[in-house]
Order: C-alpha cells, then sequence, then structure tokens
C-alpha cells in the first residue's frame, strides 16, 4: 500500500501471477479511505469477480459496508462519489457502524440512496439484495429496502427478509399486491429479481426460494429508494447490513453467480454467515 496526502492507493504489482488492481475498485478505496490491507484486497477481489461473473454493468448501486464508519459505508462502490447523483447513502437515526457492517435500529433509523426506481430502473428488469448476519423482527413490517413515499398497494416497491407480524419475507416491484413471499428468511444473502412482467423470485443464499408468475405491468413509483425503511414508516428493519445492491434483473446462474462473490467477500473479512 502506498500513500500520497489524503489518497490511498494498493501498490500495484507486476510480478507474475499477481494481477494489478481494478481501476473501479482503487476509485473507491481512494473515496472511502480504505487503509487495511484485507479489505483493500477484498474489494478488488470483488470487483474483479462480479466483472468476471458479467454482473458488474447490471448494478446501479453497491453497498459494500467496509471501512467501519459511516464516512465509509456511504459510498456506492459503483459510483464513489459523495453526491446525490452518485446514490450515496445518507444516513439517518439510529444506525451504527463497525467493521460487521452497518446495523439498524428497528426504531428510526434509515438511509436515503437517492436513487429513483421510475427513472434508474426498468419494469420487470430489477433486482434488490441484502447480506445480513442477523435475522431481526424488531419491528412488525419492517423493509429492508423501499421506496421513500407515501403508502399505496400500487405503485410501490417493497423487499423486505422478515415479517413479524406476517412472518414472511416478500419481494414486489410495482404493485404491492402481487410478489414472491416466502417464510421468514435467516441470515445470508437475500436477493429478490424480476426479469419480466411474469416472474419474480426470491433467493437465500444463490438458491431459489420462492417465485411468482402473476403478471404486473404496474409502472415503478416515482420515489427515491431508502435502506432499513423510510420517512413514512414507524416500523424499520433491526437487520445488519453487510452488503446490499441495487440494479437489473438477474437470472438464476446470474444470481448464483453473485452470491458466490459476495459469500467470497464476506469470508476475507472473516464476516461470512
Amino acid at each position: 500500500m502506498i500513500g500520497y496526502g489524503n489518497s490511498v492507493f494498493l501498490r500495484r504489482s507486476t510480478g507474475p501471477g499477481i494481477p494489478p488492481v481494478d481501476p473501479d475498485a482503487q476509485a473507491f478505496i481512494t473515496a472511502a479511505a480504505i487503509t487495511d490491507p484485507t479489505q483493500q484486497a477484498a474489494i478488488n477481489t470483488l470487483v474483479v469477480d462480479l466483472k468476471g461473473y458479467n454482473v458488474w454493468t447490471k448494478m446501479k448501486a453497491l453497498y459494500p459496508m467496509v471501512g467501519g464508519t459511516a464516512s465509509q459505508h456511504k459510498f456506492n462502490l459503483k459510483n464513489p462519489l459523495d453526491t446525490d447523483a452518485a446514490f450515496r447513502l445518507q444516513f439517518n437515526g439510529g444506525i451504527t457502524h463497525s467493521n460487521l457492517g452497518s446495523l439498524g435500529n428497528g426504531l428510526n433509523g434509515y438511509a436515503l440512496s437517492y436513487l429513483n426506481s421510475l427513472t434508474q430502473l426498468t419494469n420487470s428488469n430489477l433486482h434488490f439484495s441484502w447480506y445480513t448476519r442477523n435475522a431481526s423482527n424488531l419491528s412488525a413490517f419492517s423493509n429492508e429496502i423501499v421506496t421513500d413515499a407515501a403508502y399505496v398497494t400500487s405503485p410501490f416497491i417493497t423487499f423486505r427478509t422478515n415479517n413479524k407480524i406476517s412472518g414472511n419475507a416478500y419481494f414486489s416491484a410495482g404493485d404491492d399486491n402481487i410478489g414472491a413471499t416466502v417464510s421468514n428468511t435467516q441470515s445470508g444473502f437475500i436477493l429478490g429479481s424480476e426479469t419480466a412482467s411474469n416472474l419474480r423470485k426470491i433467493y437465500r443464499n444463490g438458491s431459489v426460494i420462492a417465485t411468482n408468475t402473476t403478471n404486473d405491468t404496474t409502472a415503478l413509483p416515482n420515489a427515491n429508494l431508502s435502506l432499513w425503511g423510510g420517512l413514512i414508516f414507524i416500523n424499520y428493519s433491526g437487520n445488519n447490513c453487510a452488503f446490499a445492491s441495487i440494479g437489473n434483473g438477474l437470472t438464476d446462474t446470474e444470481s448464483a453467480n453473485f452470491y458466490t462473490a459476495v459469500q467470497a467477500f464476506q469470508t476475507t473479512l472473516g464476516r461470512q454467515v
């Protein structure tokens, strides 16, 4: 590692069998001031793996929650600028930060992404993911990712991993009455993906655990997405977030490969479940 002023750079090796540092990984490492060599290596390998699996280009926002502080966890790996337009997170309320990621308090903590679902996502072609080390159901209708707008059943986006009242995980995009549902998930990498107007799936650790084939052509809401809940909710998620993503829809193979890359990232950081 080499440091110049406030910038941090991985040492680029030209030795045999040692690949150069990916420039997208380096941009994030510099912006988030990641100085720990293990964390630097984990970010670099994650970016290289996602590109190798051809899922990098499908991502709008990637939040690796690495570094241990709010000022580091806020950055979007895809575009690590400290601006609303780059979809960096703005933490509010009781979100705590550590090397294990960010943790909601189930009371008033949430993070605005400034990613507008209508203008940035495509109906019938989107996904959300969340890697959690716990399975909190502190709140009645907690959501891991949701549109920050007044609730109506349509149009609306819901992505939650567990629910205190109904006892289920749920993923819908457009019409909140049409979504994939499964019993509450446990810790791990949970992903909701829609790849057609009549195909929504929930995955846990790369495997399909729920499918919904009801046709839904409802337009996406003109609202920003929020993590752990949002201003409209009295019920906020109490889950840990060690990684989250927003982007285009992923197939079964892409979802499995995505999990492989994210799990390797968590394992390098010693926070895998």
